[in-house]
């Protein structure tokens, strides 16, 4: 049987470039290589496709020098649409050859550019399979702001908050502050279209929230103010139902924090103390059941396909959706894996499970 070619993407340009490399670093290395040929394909921090080396350790995940894509001068020369398939690469000597015909393309890419249905709608367009969410249900989980919209119009818990802008914060500061007072302490500032805490802040007094502001601001135009809430971190992962069933959820995992104030990037990504990542989380199974159901319906609830993790506080009075990922963090270590490996599948299983929906629904 002949193999199938995968291209995967990543980098990109958004602020998660160097956790998309670190990502392509895992897959590369567990992707099922008698099934799947691989097409590495970089994206430059200005949005520039080069052909990378498939070279798992080229991309590993170092908090002393995080990977990155840098521009070695060749360019991919996508398919001209209709029915082509065929990619090539232009190499930096200007001599043009051809990669072969993709089945199937692998996006693991995080933030804008990439998680926010450009990507998709892009591959859409040139009538390319991809793995992933699609155009709407991306677009939507990437804005948080839209996201809560869509949960909170399907009956689904979210956190209380509001959202404001740059211009509204140049011109009425003030206003901003005073609804942001109005929560009880702490509160939490964070860009309304970005991932992996990046641009998050803690409040825990107001003094604290212009800085916050200021931090929110450099990473997007649109910032989410939200009352922090009293429960227990945990998540759960979902992927696409096969040949007609639902959507399925994994275990719930969760996060525990010791000394840290809350999970940021340097504690899901470098290694960072004061957080430990449990899966299974150690709850009921009713809790269980009920995070399994509430994730499955987000997922729903934003058109979703292909997969997802939904992170959620679970309190007194049940599960709050604190948002949802559509191409959540996929190095070995992330939850999203680690909450599947702990339900039964192993990485490189999950890896092709990604595909072969993605494949299916194609074919469908």
């Amino acid at each position: 049987m002949a193999k199938q070619v995968v291209a995967v993407l990543f980098g990109g340009r958004s602020s998660e470039h160097s956790i998309s490399s670190a990502t392509a670093g895992g897959v590369l290395r567990a992707i099922d290589r008698d099934r799947f040929t691989v097409i590495p394909i970089g994206i430059t921090r200005n949005g520039t496709f080069v052909l990378e080396e498939d070279n798992p350790e080229k991309f590993q995940l170092d908090s002393a020098n995080l990977p990155e894509i840098v521009d070695n001068g060749t360019r991919i020369i996508w398919p001209e649409g209709a029915d082509d398939r065929t990619l090539s690469v232009r190499e930096a000597d200007g001599a043009v050859r051809e990669l072969g015909e993709v089945d199937v393309v692998l996006p693991i890419l995080h933030g804008v550019h990439g998680e926010d249905g450009t990507m998709q709608g892009f591959l859409d367009i040139l009538g390319l399979p991809y793995a992933g969410g699609g155009v709407l249900g991306s677009a939507i989980s990437m804005d948080k702001h839209f996201m809560k919209i869509a949960l909170a119009a399907a009956g689904i818990a979210v956190s209380p908050g509001f959202t404001t802008t740059a211009r509204e914060w140049n011109q009425d500061a003030a206003g901003v502050r005073a609804r942001a007072s109005a929560y009880p302490l702490p509160i939490f500032v964070k860009p309304a279209r970005a991932g992996s805490s990046v641009g998050v802040s803690r409040v825990s007094d107001m003094s604290e929230f212009d800085d916050a502001m200021s931090i929110a601001l450099a990473e997007d135009s649109k910032v989410l103010v939200e009352q922090g809430i009293t429960g227990r971190e945990v998540e759960v992962g979902v992927l696409e139902g096969r040949g007609g069933a639902p959507a399925r959820a994994s275990l719930a995992g969760e996060i525990v924090l010791t000394t840290r104030a809350f999970y940021d990037f340097e504690g899901k990504y470098l290694g960072g103390d004061g957080v430990d990542v449990v899966c299974p989380a150690a709850i009921t199974d009713d809790e269980m059941r009920s995070l399994q159901e509430t994730a499955v319906a987000a997922f729903e609830a934003v058109d979703g396909i292909g997969l997802a993790r939904v992170d959620f506080f679970l309190t007194e009075n049940g599960p709050v959706v604190n948002e949802l990922n559509t191409m959540p963090g996929f190095t070995p270590i992330s939850m999203f894996p680690k909450c599947w490996i702990a339900s039964g599948m192993t990485y490189a299983e999950l890896i092709t499970e990604l595909l072969d929906t993605a494949l299916e629904r194609t074919e469908g």
